[in-house]
């Protein structure tokens, strides 16, 4: 480890760092698929998460037994890297809350985090996150499990930046699908898909507003999932519009196809992540003073900005420089 002031301990003091999560979270509802995506993700490395749905994998009347898999999934030792999570019933269904105490009595040590589907308002998000703590106390669980909350409502979509400042959540997904639905037929179906996603104007406005809410309270924005499952080409551009023109840091996958292509387009630019690298190196040989670099004066505000692309090139997979690495990363 290299003896220098690290970034972390100096650009963000007394503010909640950034969450860096992985840039897809790709969803699987049966242990078949789940047991894909661990082999999968093995093979890749922690640059994807996976959330164990048991919200749309479980049959009606088996909740239970679907949710306590999902927990041994998430304990098993296929899971390497510990970026497994889980999505509960939304809280107008009557298991969530056995969703929540089996997921948390069995696999509460270990889970990544926990996605609540469908708040119709700020209120029924936080609700679900008190029964979260709940369940943590009354199983000696010593951490808070992060909570991801999916805005696909209206309300949700009214309350996001409510829901975004709520405790212990740190990523906002976009539910595309459910959103058009509970327009009762004034979206059209084709704004479910590209490019009318990305170009009607209701859709437009959830999406920034979202993203908005997001990273304005320290939360990461997902996009919400491409229905094209075979077309590399048309499921990395989906990903690269809703990062370049939507700013979002994240995104579904419910393919394996899907994973790959949507990390390369969430991927910093690789020469921001070498200037970067220089900029930073030079920044701590100064104890992040100001410096100059290529004839550019640099000070705290843009070491902010190259630390988090650093850090997302990392959690990416990209290649760092082996002395950056030792600096900054251990």
């Amino acid at each position: 480890m290299h003896s220098k002031t690290l970034p972390d301990d100096v650009l963000f003091q007394g503010e909640k760092p950034f969450p860096v999560l992985p840039a897809v979270d790709h969803y699987a509802g049966s242990e078949k698929l789940m047991l894909k995506a661990l082999s999968v993700q093995q093979e890749l490395g922690p640059v994807f998460d996976i959330t164990c749905d048991c919200e749309d994998g479980a049959r009606s009347g088996a909740e239970s037994e679907h949710a306590a898999m999902a927990a041994s999934i998430i304990m098993s030792n296929d899971n390497r890297f510990g970026r497994v999570g889980a999505r509960i019933h939304d809280v107008t269904h009557p298991h969530w809350e056995q969703d929540v105490d089996i997921l948390v009595g069995k696999a509460g040590a270990r889970m990544a985090f926990l996605t609540l589907p469908k708040p119709r308002s700020a209120a029924d998000a936080a609700q679900q996150i008190e029964a979260l703590r709940q369940a943590e106390r009354k199983h000696g669980i010593e951490r808070e499990i992060p909570v991801h909350v999916l805005i696909e409502t209206h309300g949700a979509l009214r309350d996001a930046w409510e829901i975004a400042a709520l405790d212990s959540v740190e990523s906002l997904d976009f539910g595309l699908m459910d959103f058009v639905s509970g327009h009762h037929g004034a979206i059209p179906g084709s704004a479910m898909r590209s490019p009318g996603q990305f170009e009607h104007p209701l859709i437009v406005r959830a999406k920034c507003d979202i993203a908005a809410a997001a990273l304005a309270n320290g939360v990461v924005p997902s996009h919400n999932v491409t229905t094209e499952l075979k077309d590399i080409d048309y499921i990395r551009r989906d990903a690269e519009r809703a990062r370049r023109e939507f700013g979002y840091l994240r995104m579904w996958s419910i393919h394996p196809n899907q994973i790959q292509p949507i990390i390369e387009a969430m991927r910093p630019d690789f020469s921001e992540v070498e200037e970067a690298a220089s900029i930073l190196t030079a920044a701590q040989d100064v104890h992040w003073g100001p410096i100059q670099h290529a004839g550019k004066l640099h000070d705290r505000a843009s070491y902010r900005y190259y630390w988090e692309l650093l850090k997302r090139a990392a959690a990416t997979g990209m290649p760092i420089p082996d002395e950056t690495r030792a600096r900054f990363f251990g």
